[in-house]
């Protein structure tokens, strides 16, 4: 009966997506967001209220709010997980995983951080599972360091090649921060490390791309 539940549940939610789950396939907008100042304070006040009220209906088994909710991650994560794998199906799965727990753990959500922080590390932890378990991560897909023929970015074609070459928790450090605007309390919240280890990855991630960067572009960095 719980499985038939969530199947309908979710079936709902996919239909009310605005862009077909497949859509992700295709080339993310252009790398400039990551490296902006993100979100202002008053404007994340704001939809953590709205997502906080989302959450507590969907403590009442509210649909149309879950549905809300769902729509307005689905795409975030979408996008996160896309530097992370290139796999479709992968993709939807850890999605779909992710959303299901709020679904079912919206009552366990205490308001000890943003909605977005206890959301996102639910799919990070996923996600570091489906991985292990499938062996798929971007750094090992053949598609995931394909160069764009489409596109005319040159720096962005590097950049995402760069990240590619990262350690998963490097990588994931540096999205969480610059993609999704997080800060560096709420990234070790979302990866249940201390503060110190998430600034200790970030340090080393960008030293990493400031050496890959130039090899990549074809310039000696010496």
């Amino acid at each position: 009966m719980a499985d038939r539940t969530s199947g309908k549940i979710m079936r709902e939610c996919l239909s009310a997506l605005s862009y077909p789950p497949s859509a992700i396939r295709y080339p993310l907008p252009s790398m400039t967001p990551m490296f902006s100042s993100g979100p202002s304070i008053n404007s994340s006040s704001a939809t953590n209220e709205r997502e906080l009220e989302l959450l507590r209906l969907v403590v009442l088994r509210d649909r149309a709010a879950f549905r809300e909710l769902y729509l307005i991650y689905h795409r975030r994560l979408a996008r996160f997980l896309m530097r992370m794998t290139t796999h479709h199906e992968l993709i939807e799965e850890i999605i779909n995983d992710t959303l299901w727990t709020v679904w079912q753990k919206a009552g366990d959500f205490r308001g000890a951080s943003r909605v977005s922080t206890w959301i996102v590390g639910i799919a990070y932890r996923r996600a570091l599972k489906a991985f292990r378990r499938s062996g798929r991560v971007s750094s090992a897909d053949d598609d995931a360091v394909a160069v764009d023929a489409h596109s005319a970015d040159e720096d962005r074609e590097w950049i995402e090649r760069a990240l590619e070459e990262l350690p998963i928790e490097q990588r994931s450090v540096l999205e969480l921060s610059y993609l999704l605007g997080h800060s560096c309390e709420e990234i070790a919240d979302i990866m249940q490390c201390p503060v110190n280890t998430v600034k200790t990855r970030m340090f080393h991630a960008r030293e990493k791309l400031r050496r890959s960067l130039p090899r990549l572009a074809g310039v000696d960095s010496q």
